[in-house]
């Protein structure tokens, strides 16, 4: 019996802003985007949508193809919390209407936050092999107007359903890990935005790749030509080449051409391409615009993830995709969702950069913009109301 993802869906904002706008406005070549670091559009959330709506969007179709019987953990993994306190998970789980014995809670260590939800729910359903786990990653990521983090900003989020009869890809049980107390990045509670030595994070991400790596090479005595395709946390699509040159090299093999990215890489970076850095959500965004793109059929092929969460924890694992994933994949939604978008012009991204949820306690209603089926309503006496918005 082995566990592992047995439904994923993705959701983002139905708005973005293209990266040459910002580009033109910022006075810099639009390639040093669309080439440099590999972006071309960061999604935007309007102001009556946050993490809350968006796990709980990614979630939906999840639900509406299995129902909610036997799901008795939902973990939602965040950087972007919205309270100190109360888990949004538990905002979550009322909106899906999921059932009240189920345990509800929320993971926080920057963008690994996922990977260990994932882990966890991997372990406790082989102990309740009945039962099945909801794992949510949801998150905005934003830095200062003007800054050089501010082109790698978007948001999204994904929902996976765990269990121990997966259609979607068995998780293998070797892992390798580091962890190391370092200053890469970081977001007070006193600060909306993130604060980030983009250079050094770099470095840092580049390293404990092959850190996690060689251990997870020890346990299993694979090495890369095992993995059919390899998954990389993206904080830009840009680092993933340099991540699978870097396993390369610690593999003794010669360094990837471009068609070896191509192969390897490059469907998995589709997605992120046009939404940016979903934190949290970026790793399995990208096992999302995999398993959608490839022309290849992945049936039974080994497929290398590295989780990297600044601060910093990092995880390098690995999965088996199922035979007839394919039917089980929401495909046609996700695209549907990203061909849909509505472009913002630099004015209506400031616009929406600046309009702060208001933190005066007072009551407060949100004007509806263009969302998933569930939106923030308003705030009354420091309460976020919820509710459907179709």
């Amino acid at each position: 019996m082995k566990a592992g993802i047995d439904l994923i869906s993705f959701y983002s904002s139905n708005y973005f802003l293209d990266l040459k706008t910002l580009a033109e406005a910022r006075g810099v070549d639009f390639n040093k985007f669309y080439i440099g670091i590999g972006q071309e559009k960061m999604a935007l959330p309007p102001p009556d949508e946050d993490i809350v709506t968006m796990a709980a969007s990614a979630a939906q179709p999840i639900i509406e193809k299995v129902g909610r019987e036997n799901i008795e953990l939902v973990v939602l993994a965040t950087e972007s919390c919205i309270d100190q306190s109360k888990a949004a998970s538990l905002f979550v789980h009322g909106l899906l209407g999921l059932p009240k014995r189920c345990r509800a809670i929320e993971l926080k260590e920057a963008c690994y936050g996922a990977t260990a939800g994932l882990q966890l729910a991997a372990a406790w359903v082989e102990k309740n092999p009945e039962a099945k786990a909801l794992i949510l990653a949801s998150d905005i990521a934003r830095y200062d107007l003007g800054s050089p983090g501010e082109p790698t900003q978007g948001c999204g989020a994904v929902a996976m359903l765990v269990s121990t009869k997966p259609r979607i890809m068995t998780l293998d049980p070797e892992c390798g890990y580091h962890a190391e107390d370092v200053m890469d990045f970081w977001r007070p509670t006193y600060r909306g935005e993130a604060l980030v030595d983009g250079k050094y994070s770099t470095r840092v991400y580049l390293s404990t790749i092959i850190e996690a790596w060689n251990q997870y090479r020890e346990r299993s005595g694979r090495t890369l030509s095992d993995l059919a395709r390899c998954c990389f946390h993206l904080p830009f699509t840009k680092i993933a080449e340099k991540a699978y040159e870097r396993l390369a090299k610690a593999c003794g093999l010669p360094s990837p051409t471009d068609a070896d990215f191509e192969l390897r890489l490059r469907e998995s970076l589709r997605y992120n391409r046009i939404t940016g850095n979903s934190y949290t959500a970026s790793l399995y965004e990208g096992l999302n615009s995999l398993l959608d793109h490839s022309t290849a059929d992945l049936s039974s092929q080994r497929i290398g993830l590295f989780s990297y969460g600044s601060g910093c924890m990092a995880e390098f694992f690995s999965g088996v995709v199922q035979p007839g994933y394919r039917q089980h994949l929401f495909t046609e939604k996700h695209l549907a969702l990203l061909n849909n978008r509505t472009e913002l012009t630099f004015q209506q991204y400031e616009d929406i950069f600046n309009y702060g949820v208001p933190e005066d306690g007072g009551n407060h209603s949100m004007a509806p913009y263009r969302t998933g089926p569930y939106r923030l309503a308003g705030i009354k006496d420091h309460k976020r109301l919820y509710e459907k918005s179709r």
